[in-house]
Parts: C-alpha cells; sequence; structure tokens
C-alpha cells in the first residue's frame, strides 16, 4: 500500500513528496493471536446488502472451522455489530469487539455455523457521494475488515473468502476474486465471487460504484480488468498506460505465477492512500485517473507496479508481525522500481535510489535513523530502506542467484506468514554464504548505510555525471559556464533540471544566455524547472517563457500562469494580465483543478476583469468545496477561499464538513483553516448561525473550537 495520493514523476524536488508518502507507518502492532494456535478458520462465506441511505451493512455469514485443540468457544472479530442466530441449536452472541460462537468443539473436526449480522461502520467501509453518485469502498488495512464483515484480525489466518453482494442494477460491483455470476433480480442485482485460495482477512474488498471496464489479458494468460467512470473513456489509456507490461514483467522477473485468478484495479473517490492491494483487487485514488498531459507528472505508474507486487510480496506471503513489516513493503517499492526500470531506463531508476538515499541520510544524521526488523517504523524505513537492503543484497550475491533465492522463498512460503528470518535462511541456502554482516548492517542497524549506497550510486555512468555536475554548485557561474551550457542542451531529466536549478539567483548577463539554451530544450522536465524554479522574468526572456504556457505538464502550466500574472502586477501591466486570464480561461488542470482554482482565484483579485461575471466566477469557486467533489479538489478550493477571506456560508459550512472527513490528511487541513478562520469575529457569527444545519459530528467538532 502507498500512503499518499500525490505521487509526482520525475520533479527535481520529488522528494518533498515523497516525504508526505512516507512519513506515516501503516505497521501492525498486532501479535499473534492465541486463538489462531487453536482454531483454523477455513472459509467465510457471506451475502453482503449495502444500505446507502442508512450507510449500513446486513449480511448472511457462514463460517467453516477446523478446531486444532478441544476449544468451548471461537471468536470471529466483529466491531460494534448485531445479529440473529439462525439456528436454534447453536448459541451465538454478539459482543462489543466480536461475535462468540459457543462450543464446545473437538479437536480435528470442522464445524459450520450462520448467522445475520448488522453494522453501521465506523471505518473500513465507506459510503460516498462520487459528484452525485453513490460509492461504497472498502480499506481493511490499518483499519481491519472487521468493522464491515466478521473475520479475523489476525493476519496469521488465512480464509478463503466467497462475497455475494446485492446492489443497485445501475451499479457495478467488484470484490476480490473472480466474479462468477451476476443474477439480475426486479430491484437489484446479486454478484457472487469465488476465491479460490486463502488470505489474510484485511485484504478483503469490495467496490460498488458506476464503472465501465476494459479487460487486457496477461501473456500468461491472467485477466486484467481496468475499471474507469464512464465519463472518463479518454483517460483510461493515459491511467493504465503500461498495465500489461507492468505484469508481464513482475510474473517474469519474480519468476512465481501470479497467484490469484484474475487481477483488477478501481479507482474511487476520497479514497485514505495512494493505493492497497487486496488480493487480486487494487483499490486507487481517483486522482491517478490522468489525460496524457497529467500523465507527465501525476501518473499511476509507481502505484500500479508498487501494489501489483504486493500480489506476491504481503498477499502470497504475508508477514507474521509488525516487525517484520518490510517483507511487504521493501519488496514491493523495490520490485516496482524494477518495473519502472524496465519502462523509464536506468536513469530513472538510479536517481529514484538516489533521492530515497538522501532521504535515508538525513534521517540518519539527525539521530532518527530506524532498524528494518522492528515494529513501530516509519514507512520511509520499511519502503525506502527496505528497497535499499534488497538492492545492496541483489548486488552482494547476484542478480540470478537473487531471483532464485526470492522464488524459493515465495513457493516456499506461499500462502503462509513469514519473518525475515525465513527469508534470509532462504537467501543464504541459495547463496551459500554468510549474511551476519549484512543483516547486521541493513536490516539491525538503525544508521543507513550511505557509504555502502553511494557506492551502489556511482556503478551508473548517469549518477556519475549527476554527482559531477552537483559539484558545480558551490563555483561562480562565470567558471561554469561551458559546463552548464552543454548540460542544458542534453535531453536528459535530471541533469536539466540541475543545471537550470544552479542558474537561480545569479548575474542575468551569464544567466540569461543559459536561460536560453535551457528554453530551447525540448525535454518537459529542464523547462519545468525554469518555470517553479524562476521568479522575477526578465523581460528578454518573457516571450520563451510565455511558451511554457503550453508545455505538456499541468505542473509548468500552473506555475508559468502563476509567474506571469505576478509579473503583469508588479509592472502594472492590467491590460496583459486581462490577456492571460483570457487565454487560461479553459484550463482545469488536474483532477484536483489546481489550474481552474487558481485562475479562479486570480481572475477575482484582477482589478477590473470582468465584473459583470465576477459574481458566477465566485459561486464557481465555492462549489468546488461541496462533499461530492473530491477532497483534493475541495482542498485547494479552501486554500484559495482563505488566501482571499471570502468565505461564504455555503463554503463554509463545506469547511466545517471537511473537518469531519473520513480521510486524515484533508481534515486536518480544513480544520488548521477553521481554527484559523474562528479568530476573526464575523466568520464566528457565521459558525453559530450555521449550528442548526449542521450534523451531530460536525457540531461536536465546533464545540471543541469554542473550548479553545
Amino acid at each position: 500500500m502507498l500512503l499518499d495520493n500525490c505521487i509526482f514523476r520525475p520533479m527535481k524536488h520529488t522528494f518533498l513528496f515523497l516525504f508526505l508518502i512516507f512519513a506515516f507507518a501503516k505497521a501492525y502492532t498486532q501479535e499473534i493471536s492465541p486463538q489462531t494456535q487453536k482454531v483454523d478458520i477455513i472459509n467465510i462465506t457471506a451475502l453482503v446488502r449495502p444500505d446507502f441511505r442508512e450507510a449500513s451493512i446486513n449480511g448472511d455469514l457462514e463460517v467453516t472451522f477446523t478446531a486444532l485443540e478441544d476449544v468451548k468457544e471461537v471468536l470471529l472479530d466483529a466491531k460494534k455489530m448485531t445479529i440473529e442466530n439462525l439456528s436454534k441449536e447453536f448459541v451465538i452472541k454478539a459482543l462489543e469487539d466480536h461475535i462468540s460462537i459457543q462450543g464446545p468443539f473437538d479437536k480435528g473436526q470442522t464445524y459450520t455455523r450462520q448467522f445475520t449480522y448488522r453494522v453501521v461502520p465506523k471505518q473500513a467501509l465507506y459510503f460516498v457521494d462520487a459528484m452525485g453518485t453513490p460509492q461504497v469502498w472498502t480499506q481493511g488495512q490499518g483499519k481491519y475488515t472487521s468493522y464491515w464483515l466478521p473475520s479475523i484480525d489476525d493476519m496469521n489466518d488465512k480464509i478463503e473468502f466467497d462475497l455475494t453482494i446485492e446492489a443497485p442494477k445501475e451499479m457495478t460491483v467488484i470484490a476480490s476474486g473472480y466474479s462468477k455470476s451476476v443474477q439480475e433480480l426486479e430491484e437489484y442485482n446479486v454478484w457472487q465471487f469465488d476465491m479460490v485460495q486463502p488470505m489474510s482477512s484485511y485484504l478483503v474488498a469490495l467496490v460498488i460504484g458506476t464503472y465501465d471496464k476494459k479487460i487486457e489479458t496477461s501473456t500468461s494468460g491472467i485477466p486484467l480488468e481496468y475499471y474507469y467512470y464512464p465519463k472518463d473513456t479518454l483517460k483510461v489509456e493515459p491511467t493504465y498506460r503500461y498495465s500489461k507490461q507492468i505484469f508481464d514483467f513482475l510474473e517474469k522477473e519474480i519468476g512465481v505465477a501470479y497467484p490469484w485468478q484474475n487481477y483488477k484495479q478501481v479507482p474511487v473517490k476520497d479514497f485514505l492512500y495512494a493505493g492497497m492491494e487486496n488480493t487480486s483487487l487494487t483499490i486507487f485514488s481517483d486522482s491517478f485517473v490522468v489525460d496524457s498531459i497529467g500523465f507527465t507528472d501525476r501518473n499511476y505508474v509507481n502505484v500500479n507496479a508498487h501494489e501489483l507486487a504486493h500480489q506476491w510480496f504481503g498477499d502470497l506471503v504475508t508477514e507474521t508481525k509488525s516487525e517484520h513489516h518490510w517483507l511487504h513493503e521493501g519488496f514491493a517499492t523495490y520490485y516496482a522500481l524494477l518495473a519502472e526500470r524496465e519502462i523509464f531506463g536506468d536513469d530513472y531508476f538510479y536517481y529514484k535510489l538516489y533521492e530515497s538515499a538522501e532521504q535515508l541520510r538525513e534521517l540518519s544524521d539527525t539521530g532518527k535513523g530506524q532498524k528494518l526488523v522492528a515494529s513501530g517504523g516509519s514507512s520511509l524505513t520499511y519502503y525506502q530502506k527496505g528497497a535499499w537492503a534488497l538492492h545492496i543484497l541483489r548486488e552482494k550475491i547476484g542478480s540470478a542467484v537473487f531471483a532464485k533465492a526470492v522464488r524459493n522463498y515465495l513457493t516456499t512460503y506461499a500462502f503462509k506468514n513469514v519473518t525475515t528470518t525465513d527469508f534470509i535462511t532462504e537467501v543464504e541456502v541459495i547463496s551459500g554464504q554468510d549474511l551476519e554482516d549484512y543483516k547486521k548492517a541493513w536490516l539491525y542497524q538503525s544508521a543507513f548505510q550511505a557509504t555502502d549506497a553511494l557506492k551502489s550510486l556511482k556503478k551508473s555512468p548517469f549518477m556519475r555525471s549527476y554527482f559531477e555536475l552537483q559539484s558545480l554548485r558551490p563555483q561562480a557561474l562565470k567558471n561554469k559556464v561551458k559546463q552548464l551550457g552543454g548540460i542544458l542542451s542534453l535531453s536528459n531529466d535530471y541533469l536539466g533540471q540541475e543545471g537550470v536549478y544552479q542558474l537561480l539567483g545569479e548575474n542575468a548577463s551569464l544567466s540569461n544566455s543559459l536561460y536560453e539554451i535551457a528554453f530551447s530544450n525540448k525535454n518537459v522536465y529542464t523547462r519545468q524547472a525554469i518555470a517553479t524554479s524562476m521568479e522575477a522574468i526578465p523581460n528578454v526572456l518573457l516571450p520563451r517563457f510565455k511558451s511554457l504556457l503550453v508545455d505538456k505538464s499541468y505542473v509548468t502550466r500552473e506555475q508559468s500562469f502563476l509567474k506571469l500574472w505576478l509579473q503583469y502586477r508588479s509592472s502594472n501591466a492590467l491590460q496583459l494580465q486581462h490577456t492571460l486570464l483570457d487565454r487560461y480561461d479553459s484550463q482545469f488542470g488536474f483532477s484536483d483543478g489546481n489550474i481552474r482554482v487558481l485562475w479562479l482565484t486570480l481572475s477575482l483579485a484582477t482589478q477590473n476583469y470582468k465584473p459583470d461575471t465576477a459574481n458566477n466566477r465566485f459561486k464557481e469557486l465555492a462549489s468546488y468545496t461541496e462533499p461530492s467533489q473530491p477532497f483534493q479538489l475541495r482542498e485547494n478550493a479552501f486554500q484559495y477561499l482563505f488566501q482571499i477571506q471570502s468565505f461564504d456560508e455555503v463554503s463554509l459550512k463545506n469547511l466545517v464538513e471537511a473537518c469531519v472527513h473520513h480521510t486524515w490528511r484533508f481534515r486536518e487541513s480544513a480544520r488548521k483553516l477553521l481554527n484559523e478562520l474562528y479568530k476573526d469575529e464575523g466568520y464566528r457569527i457565521m459558525l453559530n448561525n450555521l449550528e442548526t444545519k449542521l450534523s451531530e459530528k460536525e457540531i461536536a467538532y465546533i464545540a471543541r473550537i469554542k473550548k479553545q
């Protein structure tokens, strides 16, 4: 799973966004529960009936289990559910966090029990409004499936789940497993899914929404299903670009056949993370649904490869407990990077390793480094340090031996739970090497091994060139004009950016000619570096700078538009501001409306710009704060309304709603804004007037602010 939905490729400052991705750990604190030693839950078959109006689940559940010892009771994890026992022969009771199935149950015997249940999920299953269309999706990892489906929170009990789901006729259902049938009834359809192999409970998932789909078939014959909103037909190709290539590469590179019946990918609104590797079903944030221009900066490729790699590393073989979490995330991160290397080349591969090494080195130098094999690690540790540990190991023992060891590891422990020792033992057996020093340095040492990482990076000719270019930073521009001129004429994603950044703040008489070379470069990231770094635009470069407005990058377009508007304002060129606004009126940008909400804000802040339509433009900006909009778009709209201090009652109410939203990052952003607004007496009065229109949760949050 990836933890954030802002992944950009491949800007020089990507690490700033990656920090958001890896700043928070998602490891588990659970230990193996005593019940898994006594009872084996074999199968859970459930009929799930979502109630969209009540945001609840009604279900019929059948559980089959084998007693490994004589036991008096079997517990299913089930948060705040009510149940009805379907047989008077057995006693089944709902407790606060469990369902108790009363015995006795004899060692070696297999039993089946049935009951119905109802629950209003507090987490793990979410009912959302997707632009006026209802949508349901699940997120079991870190929150657990037991909030909507009686199951086992302990990942050491692997279960075969077979789901049947009732849904409105106009909606599509996607769930873990193979879709066996769709029965069309008068008022709703019944979708039946079959899971052949067992999995941990946190990996069972479903999505209900309005979707179309495209199907490809992998080289090995696995059906690959790509779901999308009907309105996004033209975005299917760029969103799912390279999907089949990634699948074929990973299956070949890993050397173990894809372990499930099919593979499905589904975008959903307001997802908690970037993506989640549910068994046979990756759910991902719909912010990754992009057009061809958006692909440049915010594509789904990394998340796509990462979540697919998890189908082997995490889903097929699963950690026993949290201290081995790197066996999920380190492997998924590294194999995703190998897949991206296949697509984008060696320079990309080594630059991404370099970026993560810089983050890990900085963390280590400040005394915040962490052991890889330990509970409670940060995601930077589990993901990136884990990937580095595998990269160093692969170089140490050789790629062929590494591949064989991984193959044996996955085959030996298929559908089982593993520890770090299980993996390392497999590597030592295959390689014939004693890995004690490696384990101490990379698995059990909190400090990042920066020297070893640097040696590895220097094996890349590109990285040697990059380090040489970096070494020029302290030199005066006059002493490196020739070198920078040569670099800026190259079409390299990273060298060109570094060259541009070394021009920042330099004397115009020397830098302008180098900027001219950079502008002439067709490399989109070199040009993007100009747009993001240049503040005051020299008049001689203005015609060149305007050309950035049509580059195939929404980041470049947004930055060049803003910089030009600011330039014209500082020079009192009002007519040029108006002309610029007219030119950019039709631009929207990413799904978060990065260009459109900026345009609306600047148009409202521009003197005498179409005053007769100002009210409509404000209404449009405020409309993007509505709960039916994606939270990323809402967040942008809130931020701009805050900057121009223009909240009305509707947008203020929407901000209050955002303060209790299920997506934590968005929720925290909204709370910071509301806390600032509450300092203003006018907004306090508006909030008081709104209270009769708020939900109980919203009123409770306002009460907290008042106490502060």
